[in-house]
């Protein structure tokens, strides 16, 4: 009896060949996963049913040929199938839906495992926090301890830093959190760096060491940042005053020089026209009586002839008179 049911179980093992490795598979809780038959052209084209399972004993879907698939009434409106490639896509998945799925091909002689496929659904990480627990500076170095923390887990390393490098001490430090995750932290040229981490999402919080040392330095040297800080802060602003009121100056030059010659330009001066004055005096008389010249010209008239101080009637004539003689027009 006992021989008759081991033979009968290596029968069932030589009947059930195909693929063997599982392969993993990660997804975001909420998003959509897509499994392939990566074994198409091993699907023998008078196969009798094809069929994805979940867990090896739910059944999604069922191919039968030349026949539209049949969806599991569990899986109505979460499945998407692939008449042509046997592919299948699972919807917005949920933590119940991580487990194994295979489809399977049963033809004349044998069921075959075209591909199976461990699906896990993971959730978002929580986010991170970096918190600096103690730091000791001299003149030339700075030793810090920090601690990378998550909702469910922690941890703390130490650096040392001079003028030119950090280092962290016992190196990179990483952790498994409770739900699966993976907390690191590290340095990175003169950066900490504290990430968690899992296979779909992912968050990290980053603090330069040269910040922290310089807000945890001693008061001395802080005072002297201090002081070097208002020298370099009096000098800038001492340079963009002369700056401004050099501009001021240049600008206020070129807009008198510009007002001046537009006034320059403006400027007429009348100019006598000697030529038509000396032309009029130099005229000659003419016979032509038509007219008179609009030029009058005076000439001295000598005195009277007569015996010197007589009188015309009591008056005594003038020595002299001017009359006005009008020239005629040329």
């Amino acid at each position: 009896m006992g021989n008759f049911l081991c033979a009968i179980f290596l029968l069932y093992l030589s009947q059930k060949q195909g693929s063997s490795a599982v392969t993993p598979v990660f997804v975001q809780k909420g998003k959509d996963v897509l499994l392939n038959n990566n074994m198409t052209a091993d699907v023998p084209e008078n196969f009798f049913t094809l069929q994805w399972k979940f867990n090896a004993n739910l059944v999604l879907v069922t191919y039968l040929p030349d026949k539209e698939p049949k969806v599991s009434p569990v899986y109505t409106g979460r499945i998407e199938t692939d008449v042509k490639k046997y592919s299948v896509k699972v919807k917005n998945v949920q933590k119940a839906d991580s487990g194994v799925y295979t489809i399977t091909v049963t033809g004349t002689a044998r069921t075959q495992i075209l591909a199976e496929y461990d699906v896990r659904v993971q959730g978002p990480v929580s986010p991170v926090e970096l918190s600096v627990d103690s730091v000791s500076s001299s003149s030339d170095s700075c030793n810090l301890t920090v601690t990378c923390r998550t909702q469910d887990s922690n941890i703390s390393s130490t650096f040392t830093c001079d003028n030119q490098t950090c280092s962290q001490e016992g190196g990179e430090r990483s952790e498994v959190t409770t739900s699966g995750a993976s907390l690191h932290v590290y340095l990175l040229n003169d950066s900490i760096i504290c990430n968690h981490s899992n296979q779909v999402s992912w968050t990290k919080v980053i603090k330069m060491t040269e910040n922290v040392c310089l807000q945890h330095a001693d008061p001395d040297k802080q005072g002297n940042n201090i002081i070097v800080l208002v020298v370099v802060a009096f000098i800038t602003v001492f340079v963009i005053a002369i700056l401004t009121v050099v501009l001021t100056l240049v600008n206020r030059h070129r807009k008198r020089r510009k007002y001046e010659r537009e006034n320059a330009d403006n400027t007429i001066y009348a100019t006598p026209q000697v030529e038509d004055i000396t032309r009029g005096l130099n005229q000659r008389p003419t016979d032509d009586s038509s007219g008179l010249s609009p030029t009058s010209t005076y000439s001295l008239v000598g005195p009277h002839t007569g015996p010197e101080g007589t009188t015309e009637r009591g008056r005594t004539l003038p020595e002299s008179v001017y009359a006005e003689v009008q020239r005629a027009r040329s």
